[in-house]
């Protein structure tokens, strides 16, 4: 029987990219996926005719440029596409444009309060500063405060050395800003609704928070701190839809001479003397390695594939602490045409990029009470966006795919699970909030898949449908996240890695928790990666 030198379970983006660096290292690498296709939740399907669906995740942003140098992305078919604008439509009838350049985007912000345009300069200056912080960390391990190790006392004193580079106003502006809500944050540049519902959108994206909840000022500066072609905070869409991302870096996989197999779930992780020594699959075949990487989340490897006996008691307790809740949903259509919407002119740059129909952080709020009672919205906050737009290779001419990602939708109904019944009502409430400002909407559907909490778990294996496999709360990031004293990719399990979005920096399509555990890897097996842009002291 072969043993590889590293098996990685699930190949979603973070356990490919982790693949990707491990097999241009030299090392035999085998990807084991439970689905017949690989990419995870940034995969693109065709569940209608002629046209692909981005069916999970949507959009790209956050996905490290390093990454995609250090894997040749682009020489694998990778090509990301900047939006053009986007707009939050109003209940009066009007909209809030939102543009790429940002003079454009400041003079639109005037229309509705020269105060707010004003103060626009200062609040992008204010989180880019925030970005500036943030971002060095993103590929760099957490250091273990507890521990006296040269490494971790050396990564603490990096993180000592840029906080103290900061002012004194700075300083606590920083520790505010972490956490405080994204509600409160807004208050203290703008004024009108509209534009303050146009900023708090990415403070709830995926995660179980509103608007007014502590801590949500921090998941703004998630999203906010991808590129594309270098402008930072901006996003784009995939040419080919999201698969593209997780097809360039099978690609670049296979090309360092790893291999994927699908139709292969894992029921098991073989544990030998304290090691990890393989995987067992769900129809009983072992597979023998010397290194085991887990793309799932915390809690479904060590609560599932792992026997708990072979795990510290006050470890075991810590994951299951680990808070992954779900608040998400995604409706997925297909259109006969393109859809119309009176309150912008016709062929608007913003009908190329986000479009919302919440305009104010109250009707948010309200959206996440009904969260909190376990009801999907009734008013739900969708960040709506039309990719065929400026991807006509996913749908054939004149027709179109609408993608439509919604907050908040319950992993469970009012305490029980759901029904296909539910799932058709809360599809119906989505099309509806659409069909209110796009006047024939509805006679333009061709077909619609409709995924609540239970599809994202069931086909992706998201814990109860949780994009960023844990929320990305202040106790749960750097070296809390997932459990702290392991923070650093490993487990109790010498031989065991985690590279899924439970480590950090955390969830979207990013790659860094892959990038970052293979790094790792390297070090305990006293290799040097192949390649790695800016690795900074790999041994």
């Amino acid at each position: 029987m072969k043993t590889w030198d590293v098996i990685v379970v699930g190949a979603g983006h973070n356990g490919l990219v982790a693949a990707g660096y491990l097999a241009r290292a030299g090392l035999e690498v085998l990807v084991l996926e439970k689905n017949d296709w690989v990419g995870g939740a940034a995969v693109s399907r065709s569940l209608h005719p002629g046209i692909l669906y981005s069916n999970c995740s949507y959009v790209c942003s956050l996905l490290r440029p390093e990454i995609m140098r250090d894997l040749e992305l682009p020489r694998h078919g990778l090509q990301v596409i900047p939006y053009e604008g986007g707009a939050v439509f109003t209940r009066d009838g009007d909209a809030l444009a939102t543009y790429r350049q940002h003079d454009a985007h400041r003079r639109e912000i005037q229309r509705f309060s020269l105060r707010d345009a004003e103060a626009y300069d200062r609040y992008s200056a204010d989180v880019t500063r925030q970005c500036r912080f943030i971002r060095p960390l993103l590929l760099r391990t957490p250091p273990d405060p507890a521990s006296l190790r040269p490494r971790d006392l050396q990564e603490l004193l990096y993180l000592g050395r840029r906080f103290h580079d900061l002012t004194e106003i700075e300083m606590a502006d920083t520790i505010r800003f972490w956490t405080m809500s994204i509600a409160e944050f807004l208050d203290e540049y703008f004024e009108s609704e509209v534009v303050k519902a146009s900023f708090a959108l990415s403070g709830i994206i995926g995660t179980a928070l509103g608007s007014c909840s502590p801590g949500s000022a921090y998941v703004l500066l998630h999203h906010y701190m991808g590129d594309v072609d270098g402008a930072t905070g901006a996003w784009g869409f995939a040419r080919g839809g999201m698969g593209a991302i997780t097809q360039a870096m099978a690609g670049s996989l296979r090309a360092a001479k790893g291999e994927i197999r699908t139709g292969a779930a894992v029921d098991r992780i073989l544990v030998e003397n304290g090691k990890a020594a393989g995987v067992v699959l769900a129809g009983g075949e072992e597979i023998r390695a010397r290194q085991v990487v887990s793309n799932l989340d915390v809690k479904r490897t060590f609560l599932t594939l792992v026997e708990e006996q072979a795990l510290p008691a006050p470890f075991v307790k810590r994951v299951r602490a680990f808070k992954i809740r779900g608040s998400s949903g995604k409706v997925n259509i297909a259109l006969d045409a393109l859809p119309r919407f009176p309150a912008l002119p016709e062929g608007s740059p913003c009908l190329r990029g986000d479009m919302h129909f919440t305009d104010s952080v109250e009707r948010m709020e309200r959206g996440y009470d009904d969260w909190k009672a376990g009801r999907w919205s009734a008013d739900p906050f969708l960040d709506m966006m039309i990719p065929t737009t400026l991807d006509p290779t996913m749908a054939p001419p004149g027709k179109h795919f609408m993608s439509c990602f919604v907050q908040y939708c319950p992993p469970k109904v009012e305490g029980r699970d759901w029904t296909d019944a539910d799932r058709d009502a809360f599809g119906k409430t989505v099309i509806d909030q659409i069909a209110e400002y796009s006047p024939g909407f509805r006679d333009l559907i061709l077909h619609a898949e409709i995924r609540t909490p239970r599809e994202l778990e069931a086909e992706v294996g998201l814990t109860e449908g949780n994009i960023f496999q844990g929320e990305l709360t202040f106790d749960q990031i750097l070296f809390n996240r997932p459990v702290p004293g392991y923070a650093q990719y490993r487990s109790p399990v010498a031989g065991l890695y985690m590279c899924g979005s439970s480590t950090h920096p955390g969830g979207g399509v990013m790659g860094a928790p892959g990038r970052n555990a293979a790094s790792e890897i390297l070090r305990d097996l006293k290799r040097r990666p192949a390649v790695m842009s800016d690795a900074y002291d790999v041994l």
